[in-house]
């Protein structure tokens, strides 16, 4: 920890210099990625060893502007469990020191934002992005480009495809969902899968053109996706939070939210994944409107999160499943979120789990851990996991992807094959088990 405290010192010092030197010398705007906002700052991750300790924690954070990764929010912070925290140049040499005195555990395992950042990208000048047969599935592409490869493979397979919008964002863009499978009856059980809730968790909306990738173009020589395609309509809107992820994209990588604007604060946005009607901003979510996990001014305020909930509620006699990618953390969750208690279909949910993080495995030995949400990861309440179930949807998951901090939201591009490859196998695990029957208890489901 002392070594820790003195790279701190010195690395500020330094960085801070540079920061200084740097800023006499011409540079055209927009010439660094994000302007070189993040230069020196600092990705911590502490580990409270007790409940004085995550007091002390709390009261730390408090004090400086910082940018909780995990847990999303200070109220969540426990003891013996780490806490991952971004913290601004100006702010590190203070925050080491702090974390010293108080002989709390802590690593630096980001020393430089900037340069993290420049290393997951890298500069996009060579990218093949120009059609769907040259389509480069393992960068993380822009809104722009997601939306335009969605053009290109709807004109390129009518067959399979259908694209739609489902409504506009609140910064006006068009909400558009995939439809993959065979056109062989109207009313085909169907699964509905979501990327891109949170802005900066980059990897859901690589995962979801990843999974349309390999459905289609496994389609022909698969026995199980042609089946699953035959049998099943898959929804697949790639981006959820269009606004947040092309903000995420141009200003701050690290923002979470959607973009709406308050008119009593100057803080913009909502969580999309606390906002839909369902113990709405109760435990687990925030009612300040300037908190990550600001639950908004009424459930469903946000037309993002307002669009899809109509879809689903008048398609919802067909959708079978629900599945929100997020990441990071690999976890596989199902209900509930908002309180311990076991759902009355848990047996046949759990069952389904389990296949799907033995199929993940199997790709590449990563390990996931599954579970109640409430349990697995924490309390939070109005998520769409819960929403979905609530509304009859009986199996209704949220994957949390890769990794579990080392690299936090800043996930190699070279990791997106593995990654997506291995969700591939648990979504397609959970797919086929929608074709088997499981017993439910019709008498209680979907009470809760």
């Amino acid at each position: 920890m002392g070594m820790d405290f003195w790279w701190c010192a010195v690395r500020s010092w330094v960085l801070l210099a540079g920061v200084i030197i740097f800023s006499d010398m011409q540079v055209p705007v927009g010439a660094y990625l994000y302007n070189n906002r993040y230069v020196g700052d600092q990705v911590f991750r502490v580990t409270p060893r007790d409940d004085a300790e995550v007091q002390v924690l709390k009261r730390m954070l408090g004090n400086i502007t910082v940018d909780l990764w995990q847990p999303n929010s200070a109220s969540l912070i426990r003891h013996n469990a780490t806490v991952d925290v971004h913290v601004k140049l100006n702010d590190t040499q203070g925050l080491c020191a702090h974390l010293e005195q108080e002989g709390i555990a802590y690593n630096v395992f980001i020393s430089n934002l900037q340069k993290e950042i420049e290393k997951q990208t890298g500069y996009r000048s060579a990218r093949r992005r120009r059609s769907e047969s040259h389509y480069d599935y393992e960068v993380y592409h822009s809104l722009e480009e997601i939306q335009s490869w969605m053009f290109e493979v709807n004109r390129t397979n009518p067959e399979i495809v259908d694209m739609f919008s489902i409504g506009t964002s609140y910064e006006g863009r068009p909400l558009y969902v995939l439809q993959l499978g065979k056109r062989s009856r109207p009313q085909k059980k169907a699964m509905w899968i979501d990327c891109g809730v949170h802005a900066r968790e980059w990897i859901g909306p690589a995962f979801c053109q990843w999974f349309v990738k390999e459905a289609l173009n496994s389609y022909q020589h698969d026995s199980v996706m042609r089946r699953l395609m035959n049998q099943l309509n898959f929804y697949i809107m790639p981006v959820l939070n269009v606004d947040g992820y092309h903000f995420s994209w141009t200003t701050d990588r690290f923002w979470r939210k959607t973009r709406s604007k308050n008119h009593k604060y100057h803080c913009r946005g909502v969580d999309a994944n606390r906002n839909w009607k369902v113990k709405w901003c109760e435990e687990g979510a925030s009612s300040h409107p300037c908190d990550d996990t600001y639950c908004g001014p009424f459930p469903e305020s946000e037309p993002e999160v307002r669009a899809v909930a109509k879809f689903l509620r008048k398609n919802k006699k067909r959708f079978k499943a629900y599945i929100s990618i997020h990441a990071y953390a690999q976890m596989l969750l199902y209900p509930y979120s908002y309180k311990y208690a076991m759902i009355p279909n848990f047996s046949c949910v759990e069952s389904a789990a389990q296949n799907a993080v033995t199929a993940l495995y199997s790709a590449n030995g990563v390990k996931y851990r599954y579970g109640p949400a409430s349990t697995t990861l924490y309390v939070s309440s109005g998520s769409s996991m819960d929403w979905a179930y609530r509304n009859g949807i009986q199996y209704a998951f949220a994957f949390e992807l890769r990794d579990t901090g080392y690299y936090g939201f800043l996930l190699p591009e070279s990791l997106i094959k593995p990654t997506c490859t291995e969700t591939v196998r648990a979504v397609k695990a959970i797919a086929a088990g929608l074709l088997k029957k499981c017993q439910v208890n019709r008498d209680v489901f979907p009470y809760i």
